[in-house]
């Protein structure tokens, strides 16, 4: 269905750079370039230190849903006023990924999610920028009003997503107090999502190349059990993956570690 567009207010300076900053996000200039300060917004010293720590915290994850979930953390904890910030990724052909920060807003994203339309996932879908300065009268989302103004949250900016080749998606933030969000909560959050797409892609990547290393070392396994073909092993490594309803990386390091521990017995 589609949503209108609730476009940032061109009547301040502080509007115009953010609109600015969102069209060269759009454009590909690359998520490490930060958006210009305002006034009002963060510092760029502060900022500076917020990516910083954020980068530390995510590298240092050792699974994409523990990365999502210290980023929504840090997130909640670095933006003021923020009572809850939630990440959704959208991958192709996959389930929706969720991680979230804070008890407020729950039963709202709840809502969301089961009808398919609210700020998050209409900025994952656009590639644009979603903000509402109350959720309880906004006119795009009516079916998500009695959620808002029972579960704690009036205000949100909804910030795109874009993980490198693997999935889409937005980092929302939520506030108590109804009222547009400020350029101190949309600069910094624009910043964080833009680093954090860097990061959330060179963690897939390191992934895929783990998985590779295991799958290749899994059939190995099979050619030297069975004496058959690398195409016939991965195919027997993929087919006992989806026989047992299990991930192929697990299977095959399952099928390494057995394999480990039969030649030392």
């Amino acid at each position: 269905m589609s949503v209108p567009q609730r476009r940032v207010p061109a009547a301040s300076s502080g509007s115009r750079s953010l609109r600015r900053s969102l069209s060269s996000r759009r454009s590909r200039r690359p998520a490490s370039a930060l958006p210009s300060t305002t006034a009002g917004g963060p510092h760029p010293v502060e900022l500076a230190g917020l990516l910083h720590e954020l980068t530390v915290r995510l590298l240092t994850a050792d699974t994409m849903p523990r990365a999502l979930d210290r980023l929504t953390a840090f997130a909640a904890s670095s933006l003021p006023g923020a009572v809850r910030c939630s990440v959704a990724l959208i991958g192709e052909g996959g389930p929706l990924t969720e991680a979230t920060t804070g008890t407020a807003g729950e039963a709202f994203e709840q809502q969301m999610y089961a009808q398919s339309s609210g700020p998050g996932l209409d900025a994952a879908r656009t590639r644009s920028l979603v903000t509402a300065g109350d959720l309880v009268t906004d006119e795009r989302w009516p079916q998500l009003r009695d959620a808002a103004a029972t579960s704690g949250v009036r205000a949100v900016a909804a910030v795109p997503l874009d993980v490198r080749r693997t999935a889409v998606g937005a980092l929302s933030v939520y506030l108590q107090e109804p009222g547009d969000p400020g350029p101190d909560v949309l600069v910094t959050a624009m910043a964080l999502a833009g680093q954090a797409e860097v990061l959330l892609g060179e963690l897939g990547r390191r992934a895929a190349l783990t998985e590779g290393a295991e799958v290749d070392r899994a059939v190995g396994v099979i050619i030297a059990q069975r004496g058959c073909g690398v195409q016939e092993a991965y195919a027997i490594l993929q087919e006992s993956a989806q026989r047992l309803g299990m991930d192929r990386r697990l299977v095959a390091e399952r099928l390494v570690n057995a394999a480990a521990r039969k030649s030392q017995t």
